[in-house]
C-alpha cells in the first residue's frame, strides 16, 4: 500500500534501512514524484513560502541583464552563445533580463536561451511568462540536466539555486566529526542523530581543531560538483557564471539547515514535503572548485555591493522619474530590500567566474 503522506514514506524508509543522511532527507522532501515540495506547493512569491530578489523588484533582473551584456562584450562577443539560467523559478528574472537586453540586437541574435528546470509545473509557468515569440521560435528552450546544454560559449545565471541542492552535516565529538542523520525517536518521530561515518579532516576548515565538541560543519559535495560542471564548460568553450545566494564567503561552522513556511522559519523535520528546505551556501569551496577546473577569474561581493556597483540607485532614479509619491516610495523600499545591510544586501553573496582574465562588472569595490 502506498504511503499516505511523505512523513509516512520517510518513516517507512528509515524503519527498513536505518537513519538517512540530511542530503537524502532533503532530496526526498523536495523531489519526491508524488509528495515532494516542488510537485505540490507554490514556493515562490508573496503567496508562497519565500520571496526571491526578482520577485522583490524588476530592477534585479534588469541589472543582471545589463551584467550579461557587459560580460558578453568582455568575452569578445561570442556568437552563438548559450545564456543559461539554473533553477529559474517563476521565470521572473529571465523575463526582466530579456526586457533589459531586447534592444541590443547583436546580443539577442547571438543568444540561445536555455532554462534548466526539473519541475514540469514551473516550466509551464515560465513558458506563460516569457515572450511568446521567443518560446515558439525555439529561441528559448528548456532542459532538465545541466549536462545537456549546448557545447558553446556560455553565460550562466543562478539566483537562489545552490541553497536547495542537498548538503551534509557533521557534528564534532571526541571520536571525530560524525555525520548527522535523521532517524526515528522512541516515540516514532523524526529526530537528528549522529551516525558512525566521519568526514575526512582534510575536508574541514583549517581551524576545525579549535571548535568545541558539538560544533556543526556543513559540507555540500553536490554543490561543488555542479560548480565544477559549470566551470569545465566555461573553461572548454569560454564564458562566465554569476551565482547569487544567501550564505558566507569563507567556510565556517554552524547549523544553517532551515525550512521556510509562509515567509517564516520552521522546523525542517516538521511536515516534510510541505516546506522549502535550504541551507546557507558556503561560497569558498565553490570558488575552489572553479579554480580546480582551470578558472582563475573568480570574484566575490555582497549582493548590496554588487547591485550598487551595477547602478541600482541610478536605475531606481530612472524608474521613479515622473511617478507619484506612492510609486517612488515603493521603488525606494525595493532598493532597501535588495541592498540594505540589514535586509538582503549583506546576507546574500555573489560570485562570478570567467574563462579569461576579466573582472566582470559589479565587483569594483569588493575584496578579492
Amino acid at each position: 500500500m502506498p504511503a499516505k503522506t511523505l512523513l509516512d514514506k520517510i518513516k517507512h524508509i528509515i524503519a527498513l534501512n536505518g537513519p538517512i543522511s540530511i542530503a537524502e532527507y532533503m532530496h526526498i522532501c523536495m523531489a519526491d514524484p508524488e509528495h515532494g515540495y516542488y510537485k505540490t506547493q507554490e514556493a515562490i512569491g508573496r503567496q508562497g513560502d519565500f520571496i526571491t530578489a526578482p520577485e522583490v523588484s524588476q530592477m534585479f533582473g534588469e541589472l543582471i541583464g545589463i551584467w550579461c551584456i557587459t560580460t558578453w562584450q568582455q568575452l569578445g562577443k561570442p556568437s552563438p552563445f548559450c545564456l543559461a539560467e539554473l533553477g529559474p523559478g517563476k521565470g521572473t528574472l529571465m523575463q526582466d533580463l530579456l526586457r533589459a537586453t531586447k534592444n541590443n540586437s547583436e546580443f539577442m541574435n547571438a543568444a540561445q536561451v536555455v532554462l534548466v528546470e526539473t519541475s514540469d509545473a514551473l516550466q509551464k509557468i515560465q513558458k506563460s511568462k516569457l515572450p511568446k515569440d521567443l518560446v515558439e521560435s525555439g529561441k528559448i528552450k528548456w532542459e532538465i540536466d545541466i549536462n545537456k546544454l549546448p557545447q558553446m560559449p556560455v553565460i550562466f545565471v543562478a539566483n537562489e539555486f545552490f541553497d536547495v541542492v542537498p548538503f551534509r552535516q557533521y557534528v564534532k565529538k571526541q571520536s571525530g566529526w560524525h555525520e548527522i542523520g535523521i532517524g526515528l525517536s522512541p516515540d516514532n518521530t523524526l529526530q537528528k542523530m549522529a551516525l558512525a561515518n566521519q568526514i575526512e579532516t582534510s575536508q574541514l576548515p583549517a581551524n576545525a581543531a579549535d571548535e568545541p565538541e558539538g560544533a556543526i560543519f556543513e559540507h555540500a559535495p553536490a554543490r561543488e560538483a555542479i560548480m565544477q560542471t559549470l566551470a569545465e564548460q566555461i573553461n572548454n568553450h569560454s564564458g562566465a557564471a554569476l551565482i547569487v545566494d544567501y550564505g558566507h564567503l569563507v567556510s565556517g561552522f554552524g547549523d544553517t539547515f532551515q525550512a521556510m513556511a509562509q515567509h517564516a522559519y520552521a522546523d525542517p523535520l516538521a511536515a516534510p514535503g510541505e516546506h522549502d528546505l535550504t541551507s546557507h551556501v558556503d561560497f569558498q569551496p565553490l570558488a575552489t572548485a572553479a579554480q580546480a577546473a582551470g578558472l582563475q577569474s573568480v570574484h566575490t561581493a555582497t549582493q548590496g555591493e554588487f547591485l550598487l556597483n551595477l547602478g541600482l540607485l541610478e536605475r531606481a532614479g530612472n524608474l521613479g522619474r515622473g511617478k507619484d509619491e506612492a510609486d517612488q516610495n515603493r521603488i525606494r523600499s525595493e532598493v532597501e530590500r535588495l541592498a540594505a545591510p540589514d535586509q538582503m544586501g549583506t546576507l546574500f553573496k555573489v560570485t562570478a567566474i570567467a574563462s579569461s582574465d576579466i573582472k566582470p562588472a559589479g565587483f569594483e569595490t569588493s575584496e578579492q
